[in-house]
């Protein structure tokens, strides 16, 4: 809402800057958007008189006038259409300086001398009308200072309310505000009953009684809407936003910005019996003020007459019953309407108006009767008329009820961390309008004022007791609070190391559905039945994913159906395998698992091409597994469906299965339309993220001794056998193993192969021997051809 500061300090008029005002009511919660000034920046202006205009001899557009500035008489050249004799005008005189830099001197507009300008409402800033000059009142005192005949000495000041403080929307409601915050008493404006001139009324009836409570009207005759609007008023309604248009429609309008009550006047000759606020008919039509027809619908509440709608209760009248310049009689009305009957209608009609943002919000439920005397003389001032009496219809059933709330001391204390003294806070409440029932040092019982519908709860009060006295007055504290803080176990690796470590290595963390499609999870799983949903969200999510892998299959998919070959994806979540009715038999455990595709490393000038295989995954895999220090990760050959045989394997941890890698099966990857191979891993995530305590173990200072051993083996013998069995034979100083040739060709059976290992060992405590050594060597080399049939290569 935009209002003018000095409008507001007519009503309240506190000693504090326009800075001041602003930061107060923002801290107050009603935070203020914008603060501009109500005209630019001019000096040595003043009101001048056209005594005289004459076409200009050299220009057809071109006007000579004769300006008076109440004292001398001046020539000035002017372009402006409605340049005339006897209108007063803006009369920027010779020195006058406008927008702070541009400064008026003695000019020659095709040969004729012209000294001053007759300024436009855009060259003062006023407005942004640029079509002619600014025509000032008939009254204007000419010579005077036109900043101070205006009094353009103003701030307009935008304030952006929530929806609960519709009570606000005025500057009755912000000088309340105001006045409470820096205690200081309103001006408010003198409203008068108006006396009654004559007898004429028209009948109302209201059927939508719980929608419309309360409707007033009132008969006017002989108004003279040709009247000019004041300019204070047009001025008033300028800064607020609002064009002037008639002194009927600009009175309305000013009521609405001054006490916050929407009215609407209507041209009693074209209503028909009486006025009926009723709900729409369906598909009724009805031409709205803004030239828009519109059909209602039947939850639409309306003002109609006995044969057609007039207007949109609460949002906008119609076009062919408002005032217009042949108006002479009209009937005022004013009314209640309940939030809840126009909340979203207007919007539903793609409408907003003042009168709909309001009304939805809320307004003074006592208000209606106050608006229709305040307008009333108004419109006897400006435009005058005789005065009929007020035709009021209200259900009192209907009309909101005043809220009685108890605020409570202790709960006060509580939500403020501090005490306030009992009298400070009955201040507080007594100039927010709040009615006191009963005061104790225990609680204030209190009715909220009419005004105040959004009081209706205990916190309320609160609320308002904090805003009054000032939120940065009340003490900064932290909260306290007894906490356990649960000791961190280091036997367990963070997530977020395993995340950062596979990050290190390229990927990227992505999040998937938890649900997949039921004909995929055949797919990768056929064997098994998935846990199914009863209400999915779509049919490609029908069942809960028994893996994770489906999920990042389909990510790269969509990567590689985007120009993107080179993949590198993880996740962490929970799978679901077993019966949902029967959660004892329900597997839900969490994984990490993860996707490589494409090259091995980023395009560049510095390496090849290549394409990532099995033993990058493997890589990987043991890198996470290298995080918790624990037993080192096994591998056996796998026969998952969803992999290719000859390059898949399951990862064991002290012998028991964790997980699986792999590369997809060629089948399943033809299916699924990927065009490389694409390598995956799924383990167990409490086992990867399961950390051994750090023991300390002397480092030994002797030196190492290395034997290298060629055996011949069976093809089928996995390395992993030999390591084993050299592992259980080799000694105590036995330090590590390492593979470093496989040979499989001319001159070895076809049946067998050729393993080069190197075997290491160091002994903590002395030098070893080559006796040691080669004894060592001899248990080694006769347990692996007693239990795996292995023999010297010569």
């Amino acid at each position: 809402m935009k209002f003018s500061e000095n409008w507001l300090r007519e009503w309240v008029n506190p000693n504090v800057t326009t800075d001041e005002l602003v930061a107060q009511v923002t801290l107050a919660g009603l935070e203020v958007d914008e603060v501009e000034a109500a005209a630019g920046e001019f000096t040595g202006v003043v009101v001048g008189e056209i005594l005289a205009a004459e076409q200009h001899p050299n220009a057809d557009k071109l006007q000579v006038c004769t300006v008076s500035d109440g004292t001398e008489q001046f020539q000035v050249v002017c372009g402006a259409p409605n340049a005339r004799p006897g209108i007063k005008i803006p009369f920027a005189k010779i020195g006058a300086v406008l927008g702070g830099d541009f400064k008026i001197k003695k000019a020659k507009l095709r040969q004729v001398e012209s000294f001053g300008m007759l300024c436009s409402a855009s060259e003062l800033k006023i407005s942004d009308d640029h079509d002619g000059i600014l025509e000032l009142a008939a009254d204007a005192p000419v010579g005077a200072d036109i900043r101070e005949y205006l009094s353009l000495d103003d701030s307009i000041i935008d304030v952006d309310l929530t929806p609960n403080r519709a009570d606000c929307l005025s500057i009755a409601g912000l000088a309340r505000e105001v006045g409470v915050i820096n205690k200081v008493d309103l001006t408010p404006v003198a409203i008068e009953t108006q006396a009654v001139s004559i007898d004429e009324t028209f009948p109302v009836r209201v059927e939508a009684t719980e929608g419309c409570p309360r409707y007033l009207g009132r008969v006017i005759k002989g108004v003279n809407v040709k009247a000019e609007t004041p300019l204070w008023m047009v001025e008033k309604l300028r800064r607020s936003g609002i064009r002037s248009i008639d002194p009927i429609v600009d009175i309305t309008n000013y009521v609405m910005i001054e006490l916050g009550q929407p009215m609407h006047a209507f041209d009693l000759n074209n209503l028909s019996g009486s006025v009926v606020v009723r709900m729409a008919e369906e598909g009724e039509k009805l031409l709205l003020l803004d030239g828009q027809e519109i059909a209602l619908r039947s939850d639409t509440m309306v003002i109609a007459d006995e044969q057609k709608p007039l207007a949109m209760a609460g949002i906008m009248g119609g076009e062919h019953s408002g005032v217009n310049e042949q108006t002479q009689t009209i009937f005022l009305e004013s009314a209640f309407f309940a939030p809840l009957a126009l909340a979203g209608k207007a919007r539903s009609y793609g409408l907003h108006t003042d009168s709909s943002h309001r009304f939805e919000r809320g307004v003074d439920a006592t208000l209606a009767p106050k608006a229709m005397e305040r307008a009333t003389q108004l419109i006897l001032e400006i435009a005058g008329g005789e005065v009929g009496p007020v035709n009021e219809a209200v259900t009192e059933a209907n009309l909101p009820k005043a809220n009685q709330v108890t605020l409570r001391r202790k709960k006060l204390d509580q939500y403020l961390a501090t005490s306030l003294d009992k009298d400070l806070v009955t201040d507080i409440l007594t100039r927010l309008d709040l009615e006191m029932v009963e005061v104790t040092d225990e609680a204030w019982v209190t009715v909220a004022p009419s005004h105040r519908f959004d009081i209706e709860i205990e916190a309320d009060l609160i609320e308002e007791v904090a805003r009054i006295y000032g939120y940065d007055n009340l003490p900064s504290s932290m909260p306290t609070a007894a906490v356990d803080f649960t000791p961190s176990s280091e036997s367990k690796t963070p997530i977020q190391a395993l995340r950062a470590t596979l990050v290190s290595q390229g990927y990227q963390e992505a999040v998937t559905y938890s649900f997949i499609d039921p004909a995929v999870s055949k797919q990768f799983f056929p064997e098994i039945d998935p846990v199914p949903l009863e209400n999915p969200i779509s049919g490609d999510m029908g069942v809960m994913r028994p893996s994770l892998l489906p999920g990042l299959v389909k990510v790269y998919l969509h990567n590689q159906n985007r120009q993107q070959s080179r993949v590198r994806i993880f996740e962490t979540g929970s799978r679901f395998v077993g019966d949902v009715n029967k959660l004892d038999e329900l597997d839900q455990k969490h994984q990490v698992a993860g996707l490589i595709a494409g090259s091995r490393y980023p395009e560049g000038w510095y390496h090849n091409s290549e394409k990532v295989d099995f033993y990058d995954l493997k890589a990987h895999v043991e890198a996470i597994f290298a995080l918790n220090q624990g037993p080192k990760p096994e591998f056996e050959r796998a026969d998952e469906v969803y992999l290719h045989p000859g390059r898949s394997a399951y990862v064991l941890v002290n012998g028991e299965r964790v997980g699986v890698i792999g590369e997809l099966h060629p089948q399943l990857a033809k299916q699924l339309g990927t065009n490389q191979a694409v390598y995956v891993f799924e383990i167990d995530l409490v086992t990867v993220l399961g950390a051994k305590l750090p023991e300390y173990q002397r480092i030994s200072k002797f030196p190492e001794v290395r034997r290298d051993l060629a055996l011949l083996v069976k093809r089928e013998t996995p390395v992993k056998a030999l390591e084993s069995v050299i592992a259980e034979f080799a000694g105590e100083a036995f330090k590590k193993v390492t593979v470093f040739d496989i040979y499989q060709g001319q001159g070895i059976d076809e049946s067998e192969k050729s393993v080069a290992l190197g075997l290491t060992w160091q002994h903590p405590s002395h030098t070893l021997s080559d006796e040691e050594v080669n004894s060592a060597v001899e248990a080694v080399t006769g347990a692996l051809a007693d239990k795996l049939g292995a023999v010297i290569r010569g």
